[in-house]
Formats: C-alpha cells, sequence, structure tokens
C-alpha cells in the first residue's frame, strides 16, 4: 500500500523537475536575446562615445593657446573629453607608427601641428550634430581643419538599425516559442492532477480556491527556473570576462540587472499565467470529458 502512495509523489516530483528544467533552459534563450539587446544598444553608445573629433591647430597656435582651447570646450554640452596634442608629442606618436622619424627627412623640422582630440556625447555623434560642430569649431581663427570619420558614424547608425529591426523580430518569436513550450509543461502538470481539481470543484470549492495551490506552485517553480536561468548567464558572462576584460565597457551592470531582472519577471508571469489557464480549462470540463486524455 505504501509503495501505491509513494508513486504519485514521485511521478509529481519527476514532473515538477522536469518543469523547472524545461522552464530553466526557455528563460536562458529568453535571457541570452535580452542580453542581445541591450548590449546592442550599450555597444552604439560605446562606439559613439569613443568618435574623436580632430581639431587641427594653425602654426601660429601656441601652447597656451592650445591648453584654453581645450578648457573652452571641456564646457560646451556635446564634448565628453578634451585632449590637447602638441607637436612634439604629434611626432612622437607618428614616428612610433611610421617606425622612422619624418623630421630627419625635413632638416629637423617637425610637419606635424598641434591638435585636439575631442570625444563627444553620444547624443551628438551623429551626422547632422557633426556638422553644427564642425562649423563652431571652425569660427576659432586658430582652427584649419575639423577631420571625422563621417563614413564610420554612418555605417554604424545603418548596421544598429537593422539589427534593432532583426532582434525585435527574433524577440516576438522567442516569446511565442517560450510561451508555447512553457505552456505545454505547465498543461502537462496540471494535466495529471485533473481529477483532484474534478473532485475539489464537487465538493463545492470555488475556482480561485482550486487555482491558487497551482498558480502559487507554478510561481514558485518559475522563480526556481529563473534562478538557475541567472546562475547559467551570470557564468557565461564570467567565462566571456576571463577571455575578454573589455566586456563589461559594453555589458555593465545595468545591463546584467536588467538581464536578471526581465528573466525572473518573465519566469513568473509565463508560468502563473500558463498555470491559470489550464486550470482553467480543466475547470470547464465534465466528468465524461476527463477521461479523453
Amino acid at each position: 500500500m505504501a509503495k501505491h502512495e509513494k508513486m504519485p509523489k514521485n511521478r509529481h516530483t519527476m514532473q515538477n523537475i522536469t518543469l523547472c528544467i524545461s522552464t530553466s533552459l526557455v528563460l536562458i534563450l529568453l535571457g541570452l536575446m535580452v542580453m542581445s539587446s541591450l548590449t546592442a544598444r550599450q555597444l552604439s553608445r560605446y562606439v559613439r562615445e569613443n568618435l574623436i573629433v580632430t581639431v587641427i591647430l594653425n602654426e601660429n597656435a601656441s601652447v597656451n593657446d592650445g591648453h584654453k582651447m581645450c578648457r573652452n570646450l571641456w564646457h560646451t554640452p556635446y564634448a565628453r573629453s578634451v585632449d590637447y596634442v602638441g607637436k612634439d608629442e604629434a611626432l612622437k606618436e607618428q614616428t612610433k607608427a611610421m617606425g622612422a622619424d619624418p623630421s630627419e627627412f625635413l632638416e629637423g623640422v617637425n610637419p606635424f601641428p598641434a591638435s585636439l582630440e575631442v570625444q563627444l556625447k553620444s547624443e551628438y555623434a551623429n551626422r547632422d550634430s557633426l556638422k553644427w560642430i564642425e562649423s563652431e569649431l571652425k569660427k576659432d581663427s586658430l582652427v584649419t581643419e575639423v577631420t571625422y570619420m563621417e563614413d564610420l558614424m554612418d555605417q554604424v547608425n545603418s548596421t544598429l538599425r537593422k539589427a534593432s529591426v532583426v532582434m525585435l523580430v527574433l524577440a516576438v518569436l522567442l516569446l511565442i516559442i517560450c510561451f508555447s513550450l512553457i505552456n505545454n509543461s505547465v498543461r502537462l502538470s496540471v494535466l495529471s492532477r485533473r481529477f483532484s481539481i474534478h473532485t475539489m470543484k464537487l465538493v463545492g470549492a470555488s475556482w480561485s480556491i482550486i487555482r491558487r495551490p497551482f498558480v502559487r506552485r507554478a510561481v514558485l517553480l518559475g522563480i526556481l527556473a529563473a534562478l538557475i536561468a541567472i546562475g547559467v548567464l551570470a557564468a557565461l558572462v564570467w567565462v566571456l570576462y576571463q577571455n575578454d576584460t573589455n566586456l563589461l565597457n559594453i555589458l555593465t551592470w545595468k545591463e546584467l540587472a536588467a538581464t536578471a531582472a526581465a528573466v525572473l519577471v518573465f519566469g513568473i508571469i509565463i508560468t502563473s499565467v500558463c498555470s491559470y489557464v489550464s486550470v482553467g480549462k480543466f475547470l470547464r470540463m465534465k466528468a465524461g470529458e476527463l477521461y479523453k486524455y
């Protein structure tokens, strides 16, 4: 007798374990999609903020003039950082890059002018803002030329727009797949207890009372599955960080926290909704219909 009582418990335990594992796998995929979407946005910001506008000064600009321009640019709304590159520093950089000192071929004359390297705030790293910034900088008589990689910025913006559309489509498809898979798992779990649901209905229990333990268990399983998924994603990020420490420049703690929160919320919502719908389906069935499954 004890053996027959033990079998249903073991069966329900295995069903819960299976539901938890399948939900975790689905949430891992969903978490990867959320993380990829957030990373794409952060990558766009990272690229924009590392766009350098080079302001080339004329031969009459002294070191004091260069530092004064730096201070003035610091107070502009578009500058994120400003560095002064003197003529001697520019010569050293070019000598290192070329492997030879160009001044040796020009009788000791340094051919490189002093310049300012301006890193822009991400919201100003677009074609219209760059044109306006260029015109503002050229108003200074000490400025001879303003250069930046305009084509690169256009390519980045175009690529990110296309990636955003693809991510959105994949996110919608993945969400539908996630709901279907978790719904099937929850439905199988509720299916094994359909006669218990019918018995409670016969003794006069309200639908909300009958649903409550199923939804509560589904929420707990959803939380557990979400925690497992978050742990797997955290381990994946840690492995990637060990291979490339610059990863945190793109995937910051804000993106990681948002991903974890999204996985937890989706885990709770999807499992609870699926449980609510599945139990409701069996509550609406008549006794004869229960034997068809």
